[in-house]
């Protein structure tokens, strides 16, 4: 850290009812001193007049001061409450900006000196960026998890049991003369090893539960033009997002909708109708369309039932193996007035819908709920968020396996040690500074 005093706008944009300014560093009290005269007691809110260097009242609002270590940042950090208008606002800063030792923080600084000041780890950290950007019930609650420090309590014991256990080998390799060495020990070391080893492997078998819960889970709509496609993703938006006409191949690029299914973060990607086309721009369409529906969580492939030849429609061939799962989706069901035709062709879709009338809409849209839930839901556990934690912890059992196929003691401490390290990363207890403008990014100015 260099040692300025950093200060930003930490609420939302401007107007507002009320906004916070935050500073941090060694020049918060002194900040404080100019723009209100003195100190209020730490941790109490206290309402004062804010003035300039000159004495002009810019305005009138709450105070707080938290001194160091106890504060968010680890350093002497201040709060003004003020009236959210752009003309307060700007007058605070403005002020502030001009003092010595004072400049704007950059984005996720505040953070950033918190990590830095160990008042949080990184698994914290990027827990609450996670905060910040959640959606849907279901992402609060696994951010506020992590930011409670449920995955750096879990990577912590790992690495202590991980490191108590090379402590046994090397203390077998150092002392082996010894008489009074248990000859269990390092019997017990590896066992210890053994069960890390199946604890890291079980928690990396979550199917990226957790990194689908911070992204959502996809669903891509296909089927043939006019299948109903685009009426089906403005009837979930409950607003016109998509352009519906009776022309074929009206939709040739993908149109995303975000959808909160009962706490749970969906994206609905709308695309081009399926069909042989020599059209350069459909044809590109319908390229991009396969593509993301290989990609997808769960595929929804609309049939128009009024067609009544639903067997010679495109089909999804190319596809990766194990690909997403298909429902068949009946749309226009308003049209087949036939009760019989009707409970005919329940027996060939997953379901029947018509947005027109609504009919099979509301029932779609609890399965879809019940699809992301069980797909997304992280239960007690604390879950993989991060593409970084799963590759540094597979780095981890790659050490661990190189211990065991060793055949030189100090060949087996290395890996172990190098084992442990990759734990500490995770954290950032160890080698992190390459990773840390990747991560601080996330952060807007503020936090």
């Amino acid at each position: 850290m260099d040692g300025d005093t950093i200060f930003a706008l930490s609420s939302g944009p401007p107007p507002a009812g009320v906004a916070v300014i935050r500073l941090s560093g060694p020049g918060a009290r002194f900040g404080l001193e100019t723009l209100i005269d003195s100190i209020p007691e730490p941790r109490n809110a206290t309402l004062r007049l804010i003035k300039s260097e000159d004495g002009q009242i810019l305005d009138q609002g709450l105070v707080l001061f938290f001194p160091a270590p106890a504060s968010f940042t680890g350093e002497d950090v201040a709060e003004l409450h003020v009236h959210g208008g752009r003309a307060v606002i700007a007058a605070v800063l403005r002020v502030l900006g001009r003092l010595d030792g004072f400049r704007p923080a950059e984005a996720g600084e505040f953070t950033r000196r918190a990590f830095l000041n160990r008042r949080m780890d990184l698994t914290q950290v990027e827990g609450l960026a996670d905060l910040v950007a959640a959606e849907t019930e279901a992402q609060r609650r696994q951010a506020l998890r992590q930011v409670e420090g449920g995955l750096r309590h879990l990577y912590e014991a790992w690495r202590r049991r991980l490191v108590r256990a090379r402590a046994m080998l090397e203390a077998e390799l150092d002392f082996a003369e010894e008489e009074d060495l248990p000859a269990s020990v390092a019997s017990e070391a590896w066992r210890e090893i053994a069960i890390l080893e199946a604890e890291i492997t079980a928690h990396l078998d979550d199917q990226g539960r957790g990194e689908r819960l911070r992204d959502g889970a996809e669903i891509v709509i296909l089927g043939a033009p006019n299948a109903g496609k685009s009426s089906l993703l403005n009837a979930l938006a409950r607003r016109d997002i998509a352009i519906v006409t009776a022309e074929p191949g009206t939709t040739r690029d993908l149109i995303e909708l975000r959808l909160d299914l009962d706490g749970f973060p969906v994206t609905l990607v709308d695309t081009a109708g399926l069909r042989e086309t020599t059209g350069m721009v459909e044809s590109e369409g319908i390229r991009r369309a396969r593509a993301r529906a290989d990609a997808a969580d769960l595929i929804l492939f609309l049939s128009d039932v009024s067609q009544r030849d639903t067997d010679s429609e495109p089909v999804l061939t190319g596809g990766p193996p194990g690909g997403p799962p298909v429902w068949r989706i009946g749309s226009k069901r308003d049209l087949i007035d036939s009760g019989e035709e009707q409970s005919a062709l329940a027996g060939r879709f997953d379901a029947l819908i018509s947005v027109r009338t609504g009919e099979g809409v509301p029932a779609l849209l609890d399965r879809l709920a019940d699809f992301a839930r069980d797909r997304l839901d992280p239960g007690e556990s604390p879950l993989l968020t991060r593409e970084r934690h799963r590759a540094t912890l597979m780095a981890c059992l790659a050490a661990l396996a190189g211990a065991k196929a060793a055949t030189e003691a100090e060949l087996t401490a290395e890996e172990l040690r190098r084992a442990s390290d990759t734990l500490s990363r995770i954290t950032g207890r160890i080698d992190v500074e390459d990773l840390l403008d990747v991560i601080f990014r996330e952060f807007c100015i503020g936090k």
